[in-house]
């Protein structure tokens, strides 16, 4: 069985290096860094990860809000209903 790449059964050519040729690397970027080195680059990747974020416009973060409050204002109404209607069964059988 093959796909796009080889076979199952033959590794890729990238593969058959010899393990000697291969460098080995211990703890990488983070063995140079002290604590504080390794604080400052969390807090940079912080950053970066949010300016990938597309945060919404002032409409879409009204609309958004709105349609939460709704929600959760109807939300509230059907428990308090069934919470009223279980008290007033409980009532009518127990006494």
């Amino acid at each position: 069985m093959t796909d796009a790449v080889g076979s199952i059964d033959m590794p890729d050519a990238e593969d058959e290096a010899p393990e000697s040729k291969k460098k080995t690397r211990k703890g990488g970027k983070r063995a140079k860094k002290g604590p504080l080195g390794r604080l400052a680059l969390f807090y940079r990747q912080i950053v970066a990860e949010l300016r990938k974020v597309v945060w919404p416009t002032r409409n879409q973060l009204t609309t958004y809000t709105t349609v939460v409050i709704i929600f959760v204002v109807i939300m509230i109404g059907m428990v308090t209903g069934i919470d009223f209607g279980f008290q007033e069964a409980v009532k009518y059988v127990f006494g």
